[in-house]
């Protein structure tokens, strides 16, 4: 742990990397819109295995041991503090001590509530509205959650620590809810941030946090834009015209592999900006999403929120 700081009956919202990014946006968000700063660093290094190298012009580069960072945010007077908790990876090994050190963490800290923010891939049909479903530690956390619109899980597992770190509350005694977004089966693999949208619209009901939506809104409209028209030109390479002249090649479906100077430029510009003002973080994240460079830039992002 890095900094000890009292917090006023906080919740703890902990996400990792997984599907559509929809844990790790919704995170994000409430880091930049809140102003978070970070509070804390869990040492877990032993917990995590290398599998491979990374190769940069040929060099070898040195070790990267993935971080678990905490940030947090101290609510006006008589209102609750939120902490944000990071995880780069998720562990190959010892999930569940790794829970159980997160739950103590959580309770030396005053934590009264644990969340979990995943992704939920069914059949819905891209420009539906995402629904959210939940599973929660106690009947009481389910009958809170039902007026919000929220689907309860029926049997089932929640997969990877989204589950596990509720499962070892359970087993503490202390109260947790998994929150997922719906998302559509075909786009596991890409962002999707309406899910995420959907999520957060839950937690600020149920936290009583006035927190303004819109950027999210609008970064999930344009994804799913941008989704649709991926859509419908699968379809159209499924099923072409015959009067159809279709001269592209698989070329055209790859991505560049480096960044035009004009888009560092643009980055660097967007760096600046969330420094001065880390509320405008969340626009950089937005953009480093659709160049499809975030994993490259996450460590130098996530530094945005070391100082208070």
């Amino acid at each position: 742990m890095t900094e000890e700081r009292k917090l006023d009956h906080p919740w703890l919202i902990a996400v990792w990397p997984g599907m559509g990014h929809v844990a790790l946006s919704a995170g994000y968000y409430l880091m930049s819109k809140l102003g978070m700063s970070q509070f804390a660093e869990l040492s877990a290094g032993e917990l995590f295995d290398i599998d491979a190298a990374i190769v940069k012009e040929g060099l070898v580069q040195r070790l990267h041991r993935p971080r678990s960072r905490v940030f947090a945010w101290k609510a006006p007077p008589g209102g609750r503090d939120v902490i944000v908790f990071i995880g780069e990876f998720q562990p190959q090994m010892g999930k569940l001590p790794f829970c159980e050190q997160l739950i103590d963490f959580a309770r030396d800290h005053g934590v009264e509530r644990l969340f979990t923010f995943a992704a939920m891939a069914t059949d819905m049909q891209p420009g539906t509205d995402a629904r959210v479903f939940a599973a929660a530690t106690e009947q009481s956390l389910l009958d809170e959650i039902e007026p919000f619109g929220v689907k309860i899980l029926d049997d089932g597992n929640i997969g990877g620590l989204n589950g596990v770190l509720l499962a070892a509350a359970a087993e503490k005694g202390m109260p947790g809810v998994c929150l997922l977004g719906e998302m559509p089966h075909l786009f596991v693999q890409l962002l999707y941030p309406k899910a995420s949208l959907a999520v957060l619209r839950v937690f600020l009901q149920m936290s009583k946090i006035d927190l303004d939506l819109a950027e999210l809104a609008q970064h999930s409209e344009q994804t799913e834009h941008r989704l649709g028209q991926l859509v419908a030109e699968m379809q159209r390479r499924l099923n072409p015209q015959p009067e159809e002249n279709d001269e592209t090649t698989g070329e055209d479906w790859k991505v560049a592999s480096q960044l035009s100077e004009e888009d560092e430029q643009h980055i660097e510009s967007l760096f600046g900006i969330a420094t001065a003002d880390r509320s405008r973080a969340f626009e950089l994240k937005a953009e480093l999403d659709r160049l499809q460079v975030f994993e490259d830039y996450e460590d130098r992002f996530l530094d945005l929120f070391k100082s208070p």
